[in-house]
């Protein structure tokens, strides 16, 4: 059975990543792409969509929308330090004037999530790898209609791990809190994919050597530029390795098999100060299935196989 998906991002290097791997895999039919403020502007987010779409050329036009261009509560912040000013690295991808690799809906993001899950009732799977700030709207729009979402697959919040924009929060529940909030305790069928996963998932100068590079067709020319690896010295510009946060929830969606899960429930600190955008576990509350461990080289082969 192919899984139809929606899938909201906040376009950096990893969401881009996230939808190759998305598009390119079999099992998945992208029925639509939502965009929020995020790791850049939601303008640049939308952009960024429309060029990786140019990208993979996908057979099946999906659905695209604008979002939230801010959270709903709390302070705009962005990643440019991590993506890059354009959100792609330092990856160019050119667009042909009149090529267009997608449909655009002409409402909000979060009218087309409720929108498509009421015409799919109990079939869509939506993948958020953003700031959860659209879903939550649609929860507030339509709380019935997304009750027949089949999964929600969450790419955020470190659980049992560090943080990674401050001591105890992870970027994408950090930008939004509140509308985590709204999200968890929502009932939904949820499986999240936070840092205590997808910190086990790397993306190093051996992989980058021997299966990418070797390979050099347009999507790992996308990886290694949108990376900035240098190929002289094999290295990544400061870093050792690359992070696929936003892939390994595409990965858990692709084949559920790849983590290893715990139903938990889980809290999130809204009130600002030190632990703010904080997920830490509590006794009662809604059910999480929450990954925490992964089959890492099981995960790098699909992600790869995606590259061609």
């Amino acid at each position: 059975m192919v899984k139809k998906v929606m899938i909201d991002c906040d376009v950096g290097v990893d969401d881009a990543f996230a939808l190759i791997l998305a598009f390119r895999s079999p099992e998945l039919e992208v029925m639509t792409v939502t965009g929020v403020n995020g790791n850049v502007p939601l303008d640049q987010v939308f952009e960024n969509i429309q060029k990786v779409l140019s990208l993979i050329r996908p057979q099946h036009k999906p659905l695209i929308a604008r979002g939230a261009h801010q959270p709903l509560k709390g302070k705009t912040i962005y990643a440019h330090s991590v993506h890059g000013k354009s959100g792609l690295g330092e990856a160019k991808i050119e667009r042909k004037e009149g090529e267009e690799w997608w449909k655009i809906f002409p409402g909000p993001a979060d009218e087309l999530i409720t929108k498509t899950v009421r015409q799919y009732p109990n079939e869509m799977t939506l993948v958020a790898i953003g700031p959860l700030t659209n879903l939550a709207l649609a929860l507030q729009k339509d709380l019935e209609g997304m009750k027949r979402l089949k999964e929600v697959v969450i790419m955020g919040g470190a659980v049992r791990a560090k943080g990674n924009i401050t001591p105890h929060a992870e970027f994408n529940i950090f930008s939004d809190p509140l509308a985590a909030k709204i999200v968890f305790e929502s009932r939904l069928p949820i499986t999240l994919v936070p840092l205590d996963v997808t910190h086990q998932v790397l993306l190093t100068s051996r992989w980058m050597e021997d299966r990418i590079r070797p390979s050099m067709n347009l999507f790992s020319k996308f990886v290694i530029e949108a990376t900035g690896y240098d190929s002289a010295v094999q290295r990544f510009p400061n870093k050792e390795v690359i992070y696929l946060h936003d892939p390994l929830a595409v990965g858990a969606a692709i084949n559920p098999d790849l983590v290893k899960k715990e139903m938990l429930s889980l809290k999130v600190e809204t009130q600002e100060g030190e632990n703010y955008g904080h997920i830490s576990e509590v006794r009662e509350g809604p059910g999480i299935e929450v990954c925490l461990e992964v089959n890492a080289e099981g995960f790098l082969e699909l992600f790869l196989s995606a590259l061609g």
